[in-house]
C-alpha cells in the first residue's frame, strides 16, 4: 500500500475546498499549546507537501501564529483549513476536513511534552516532544 493518497475536502459551509496531491496515510497529532487553544482540543492532520490547491480564494483567512507558520480558515464558517510552515511551504491538513479514508493511522504525537494529563489515544504512536518535532521538521526541509 503507497505511504500517500490523493485527497479531497471542503469546509463545513462549503465555501472553501481544498484538493491535495499526496495526503500521508500517517496522521499526526499535535498537543502544542497553540493548537489545542486553535481547537479545543489536539489537532489531528496529515501531512500534504506543497501540492495542495485551495479554492474559495474570497473566503480563506490566514493567520501568522508563529515565526514559521500560518493557520488557513474559513472566514464564513471558521472551518480550520491548514496549518502551513512559511519557509517550505510545506500544508499539514486536518483530517477532518477531508474526506474519510479507511486508510489512516495515527502515527506520530509532537509536542507530547505539552499533552494535558486528562486525555490520551490508545494507539501505540511514535512520540516526539517539541524539540524534536522541530529538528524533523528542519531534517525534512534539508532533504527536500
Amino acid at each position: 500500500m503507497p505511504d500517500t493518497q490523493p485527497a479531497q475536502g471542503h469546509c463545513l459551509c462549503g465555501k472553501t475546498s481544498i484538493s491535495v496531491r499526496k495526503m500521508q496515510l500517517d496522521v499526526g497529532a499535535c498537543h502544542c499549546r497553540q493548537c489545542r487553544r486553535w481547537t479545543g482540543g489536539p489537532l489531528l492532520v496529515s501531512g500534504c507537501g506543497t501540492d495542495v490547491t485551495l479554492a474559495g480564494s474570497d473566503y480563506i483567512g490566514v493567520f501568522r501564529s508563529s515565526d514559521w507558520a500560518e493557520r488557513g480558515f474559513c472566514t464564513a464558517c471558521g472551518s480550520h483549513l491548514f496549518y502551513r510552515l512559511i519557509e517550505s511551504r510545506q500544508y499539514f491538513v486536518p483530517v477532518g476536513l477531508l474526506e474519510d479514508n479507511p486508510n489512516l493511522v495515527l502515527g506520530h504525537q509532537v509536542f507530547i511534552d505539552e499533552k494535558p494529563a486528562f486525555y490520551a489515544f490508545a494507539n501505540r504512536t511514535r512520540d516526539l516532544t517539541g524539540a524534536e518535532a522541530f529538528a524533523q521538521f528542519e531534517a525534512d526541509a534539508d532533504s527536500d
